[in-house]
C-alpha cells in the first residue's frame, strides 16, 4: 500500500496446542481428538453431567513444566534457574455459552498460570528476534462442531476435555508489516519445533492440533498502541503471515480515510485470503472468571521435581540449530531437520560418530534429497523407512574415498529403499549392481579413447580451439559421453584429467 505516513505494526500472538497425553485433562477417556467415530471417547465428565467432578491430569501438568523450562530466558538457562515456573497454580472457570462447551464454561487458568514469562527466538535470514512471552497456561479443548449437515449442526465430543496449552506473547512493535508477518510466522514454527522436540504434542496445524490467533494494531505513534483486532483460528503458517498483511493494510486504509478502527474479533477466510467481522471483542470481565471450586490449588514445586525434569530435557531446537549451522548446513537444510524431530535425531546420531566435516555435509545432502525423496514416493513413513545409520555412513565414506560416484550413490539409495536391501551394505550393493566407481587409469584411458574415436568432429573442434572459446562446454560433453560409456561407473574427476592431458 502506498502511503506517505509511517505506520508501526504491533503484534501479539495467542497460540493453542493440544498435548498428547494418554487420557484427557479431567477424566480417563482416551485422548484421541482425531478419532473418526463420533463421540467414541466420552464419559459423564466430558459431557458435564450434573454431579461429576474433574481430576487434573498430572502428565499434562508435567508437559507444561517441560515447555516452560524450554522457553526460559537465556540467563535462566545459563544459571540453571526456573523462575518462570509458578509454584502456586489455580484453575478457573471461564464462563460463556456455545454448543461445543458442554459445561457452559471452560476450565482454564486466569490469575495463576503454570508458566509466567520466557522467550522464544525467531531466526529470519541470520537475524534473531527475541520474542518475550507473557504466560503459558493449561486449559481444556472444546468439542468439534460441524455445520455441513444441512439446516442443523452436529457436535463430536471426542475433543472435549483434551489438554490444551495456550501461549500468549508480549505485544511486539515492528517498523513494517513484512517484518511483523515474517517474524510471527517463524515464531509459530519455532514453538512447534519446541513442542515436537519435547514430545509434548504433534502440533499439526492442518489437523487442528495447533491454532494461532493474532492481535493486530497499527499506529503512527511508536509509543502508543493502536486499536487492536484479533484474527482467530489461523491454521497454517502462511495464513498467519497473510492475515497480518491483510489486516494491517485494512487498518491503514481506515486510518487514511479519517475513520477509526473498531476493536473486534475477526475470522480468516481461507479461500478469499481476507478477514471478516465475527463479533465485538470481549473483555476479561465478560467471561466472569472465578476459581473452580471443584479443583484444588496446587503447589508445583511440592508435586514435581523440577530439577529432575530440567535434566531430562532433550537438546532443544535453538541448540540444535547451532550444531547444524556449525557443520555448515544451509538454512533450508537446518529448518528441514528441525521441523522433523525424528529425522534430526537420526542425523545428529550419525554425525556424532563421524569425523570428517565434508562427510557430514555429504550425509545431509543425500539424506534430505535422495533418501527423503525416494521414501516420499513410496507413501511410507520416512522415519520407519530410513536406512540404518551405519548404511548411510558407509555410503558417504565410499563417496569421499572415490569408490562411489554421485550417480552411483543415488542409484544405491533407490535400490536399497525400493527393494528393501539396506541390510546388504553399500559395498555389496555397489558390487552386485556394477556401481563401484572406476579409478583404474588404464581402463579409463581406454574409455576416453573410445569416446574420442566415436566423436572425431567434436574432438577436432576441442583440440583446435586455440582461443579456449567453448572448451569448457566441449570438455563437459566428452566427460558426459565417458560417463555414459561407463554406465556411470567412471570417476568424472579422473576422466576430466585424462581428457585435458590428451
Amino acid at each position: 500500500m502506498n502511503t506517505s505516513n509511517k505506520y508501526f505494526v504491533t503484534i501479539g500472538l495467542e497460540i493453542h496446542a493440544e498435548l498428547n497425553t494418554t487420557s484427557k485433562m479431567w477424566c480417563n477417556c482416551a485422548n484421541v481428538p482425531l478419532e473418526e467415530t463420533p463421540n467414541k471417547n466420552i464419559c459423564p465428565i466430558c459431557m458435564a453431567y450434573p454431579g461429576t467432578l474433574p481430576v487434573a491430569n498430572v502428565k499434562a501438568l508435567e508437559k507444561m513444566i517441560q515447555i516452560g523450562l524450554a522457553v526460559r530466558h537465556d540467563t535462566e538457562k545459563e544459571t540453571g534457574t526456573y523462575n518462570n515456573i509458578s509454584n502456586f497454580i489455580e484453575f478457573d472457570r471461564k464462563n460463556y455459552f456455545y454448543p461445543d462447551i458442554p459445561k457452559a464454561y471452560q476450565i482454564t487458568q486466569y490469575q495463576y498460570p503454570i508458566v509466567n514469562g520466557g522467550a522464544i527466538k525467531a531466526n529470519i535470514n541470520d537475524k534473531v528476534y527475541n520474542i518475550n512471552l507473557t504466560r503459558i497456561h493449561l486449559e481444556e479443548d472444546t468439542a468439534k462442531s460441524s455445520h455441513d449437515k444441512g439446516d442443523y449442526t452436529v457436535i463430536d465430543f471426542n475433543r472435549a476435555g483434551v489438554p490444551l496449552m495456550e501461549l500468549v506473547t508480549d505485544a511486539h512493535t515492528y517498523d513494517d508489516v513484512e517484518t511483523a508477518a515474517t517474524v510471527s510466522g517463524e515464531f509459530a514454527k519455532e514453538l512447534r519445533r519446541i513442542i515436537r522436540t519435547l514430545g509434548a504434542g504433534d502440533a499439526d496445524m492442518e489437523k487442528g492440533q495447533m491454532r494461532v490467533e493474532a492481535n493486530i494494531s497499527v499506529t503512527l505513534d511508536k509509543n502508543k498502541y493502536g486499536t487492536k483486532c484479533e484474527v482467530k483460528n489461523l491454521n497454517s503458517f502462511k495464513s498467519v503471515e497473510d492475515a497480518i498483511h491483510y489486516e494491517v493494510n485494512r487498518h491503514i486504509e481506515i486510518l487514511e480515510s479519517g475513520e477509526k478502527v473498531i476493536q473486534e474479533t475477526r475470522g480468516w477466510n481461507e479461500n478469499k485470503r481476507s478477514t471478516f467481522s465475527q463479533r465485538k471483542k470481549e473483555n476479561a470481565h465478560d467471561y466472569r472468571y472465578f476459581p473452580d471450586p471443584d479443583l484444588p490449588k496446587l503447589y508445583t514445586y511440592e508435586l514435581f521435581n523440577i530439577i529432575k525434569i530440567m535434566g531430562s530435557l532433550p537438546i532443544l531446537p535453538e541448540d540444535r540449530r547451532i550444531l547444524l549451522v556449525d557443520i555448515g548446513l544451509n538454512n533450508k537444510q537446518v529448518n528441514m531437520l528441525l521441523d522433523d524431530v525424528e529425522l534430526c535425531n537420526y542425523y545428529l546420531s550419525a554425525v556424532n560418530v563421524m569425523h570428517k566435516n565434508e562427510e557430514k555435509l555429504s550425509l545431509a545432502n543425500y539424506l534430505l534429497t535422495d533418501v527423503v525423496g525416494t521414501i516420499s514416493k513410496t507413501n511410507k513413513s520416512i522415519i520407519a523407512s530410513l536406512p540404518d545409520i551405519k548404511f548411510m555412513i558407509e555410503l558417504v565414506t565410499m563417496i569421499s574415498q572415490g569408490l562411489l560416484s554421485s550417480r552411483g550413490a543415488k542409484d544405491i539409495i533407490a535400490i536399497a529403499i525400493n527393494e528393501n536391501k539396506t541390510n546388504m551394505g553399500v559395498l555389496a550393493l555397489a558390487q552386485a549392481n556394477g556401481l563401484i566407481q572406476q579409478n583404474d587409469d588404464e581402463a579409463l584411458r581406454s574409455i576416453v579413447n573410445k569416446v574420442i574415436a566415436n566423436n572425431p568432429t567434436q574432438w577436432a573442434e576441442y583440440k583446435g580451439d586455440t582461443k579456449n572459446i567453448g572448451n569448457e562446454k566441449l570438455l563437459m560433453y566428452f566427460v558426459g559421453q565417458c560417463m555414459k560409456e561407463s554406465k556411470g561407473g567412471a570417476n568424472p574427476e579422473a576422466v576430466t584429467a585424462i581428457i585435458k592431458s590428451l
